[in-house]
């Protein structure tokens, strides 16, 4: 969705399954009124944790994502006193380097615009249906900072994608028998 400058206050949330061309984000967000544009851009390292990454995966509840990601947009733009506030996440397989979040806020002053961003960047990873799984140069895949949302969804907790992997989302050991059969494919 995309909503042209010059309307009132907008707010977009939404879900890529493709390439995040910030350039563009930012040009979209534009205002005669604004004295501030304030980006974030979330991308994907090559480390976590000391296990060095070779790419990672996005997977999200989309009509849940969908719908609490523009709830946040909404509140962004009732606490802060902003122009315009936006937020793309990728879903999908992410190559290192890549932007896998986008946040843009527009605003008369910049300390509105960079309180906003923080607010909004901040509550997606908090509350947005969105799972991580990172694949490990070592072969092994494991789903990573998933604790609020496997409290919406706690199958997605317990998966791992490798035998070598032994610890769900949030730390804790998988006993055997949930090993075997999350690696049988568990799907949400």
């Amino acid at each position: 969705r995309v909503c042209a400058a010059g309307s009132g206050r907008i707010a977009v949330f939404e879900l890529s399954q493709s390439n995040i061309d910030t350039p563009l984000l930012s040009c979209r967000l534009d205002s005669e009124q604004a004295g501030a544009l304030v980006t974030f851009e979330g991308r994907v390292r090559n480390s976590n944790e000391g296990k060095p990454v070779l790419r990672l995966e996005y997977e999200a509840y989309e009509l849940l994502a969908r719908k609490e990601g523009e709830l946040i947009m909404q509140e962004a733009l009732q606490k802060f006193a902003v122009i315009a506030v936006q937020c793309v996440h990728r879903t999908g397989l992410l190559h290192i380097g890549e932007v896998a979040v986008w946040v843009g806020v527009l605003s008369a002053h910049r300390g509105d615009a960079f309180d906003a961003c923080r607010y909004i960047i901040d509550n997606i990873k908090g509350r947005v249906p969105i799972w991580k799984r990172e694949y490990y140069v070592d072969g092994s895949v494991e789903w990573v900072n998933c604790a609020e949302c496997a409290k919406q969804s706690p199958d997605h907790a317990n998966r791992t994608e490798s035998k070598s992997v032994e610890k769900n989302a949030t730390g804790h050991k998988i006993p055997e028998s949930n090993t075997e059969q999350n690696a049988q494919g568990v799907r949400s």
